[in-house]
């Protein structure tokens, strides 16, 4: 007898021919749409990712990006927003039950005072996996602030350090450091570290250091880092590799454009046929 078979595509990591009784995993939640074989679960706004059919396989692919943190002051001295931490998985076990779903909100932007800082970002979550918000960025001779990515330090003259990145620690990582103020007077502020690199280092000259670049999910950049505040001359940092004006991309602030931190986003995929 010939053997029956169900749709699949072998070079995007489909499951090929099955036979007659296969069942595929079937869920509900978010704003549902379809590429090929698979569905896509895109989750903007809090809610809950129900499986209501395990299937044969049981599991998932996944993105959790948190909210950048927002910039310090944005006109001179402002260490750049750390990105939103980053978490994917391409095979992540799954039960017939309902998984809770948040996304974390963007850091508000520059502090109002010396030593004060730019709101963190929040945490987004998928079930088990949480992904860290990133450090809001601080202004003037202040360090920067741990998360998913660090903030970068805040400038002028006393050498403040960037925030530490994969805070807490994930395996793997996600996300970097943000960068150091440089010493010697009337520095700018650093960048904020991305999913993808540490935040790059002010300098004496005095311009903001550079955001750190973020990372590639589905040709997507997310959580890239905030560039760093010039000094009271000199110009601003460059935003990270990646970064846009764009929300749901866990990018953080930056100057004069988006001060506040990008707000994150989950999505979850896998075969349906």
């Amino acid at each position: 007898m010939p053997r029956l078979g169900l749709r699949g595509n072998n070079s995007s990591g489909g499951f090929g021919n099955r036979s007659a009784g296969f069942k595929f995993l079937e869920a509900t939640g978010g704003t549902i749409t379809t590429d090929g074989d698979f569905k896509v679960h895109t989750f903007t706004g809090s809610g809950t990712f129900t499986v209501t059919q395990i299937g044969n396989v049981g599991t998932v692919e996944y993105l959790v990006i948190a909210a950048g943190g927002g910039c310090g002051r944005t006109n001179y001295y402002g260490g750049g927003g750390g990105a939103g931490g980053f978490r994917t998985s391409t095979s992540f076990g799954v039960a017939e039950t309902g998984y809770t779903v948040t996304i974390g909100g963007g850091g508000g932007n520059g502090g109002t005072n010396p030593g004060t800082y730019a709101g963190s970002g929040g945490n987004s979550v998928f079930g088990s996996i949480t992904s860290a918000g990133g450090g809001g960025g601080p202004w003037e001779n202040t360090n920067g602030v741990a998360g998913g990515s660090g903030s970068g330090g805040g400038g002028n003259s006393a050498g403040p350090t960037g925030g530490a990145g994969n805070t807490p620690s994930t395996t793997p990582s996600q996300g970097n450091a943000g960068g150091n103020q440089s010493t010697g007077g009337d520095t700018g502020g650093a960048g904020g570290g991305g999913a993808g690199a540490v935040g790059g280092n002010s300098d004496t000259v005095p311009n903001g250091g550079n955001g750190g670049a973020g990372s590639v999910y589905r040709s997507i950049y997310y959580s890239s880092g905030g560039a760093g505040v010039r000094g009271w001359t000199g110009s601003q940092g460059t935003n990270g590799t990646g970064w846009a004006n764009t929300a749901n991309r866990g990018h953080g602030g930056a100057p004069s454009v988006q001060t506040s931190g990008s707000s994150g986003i989950v999505i979850i995929r896998y075969q349906f046929q």
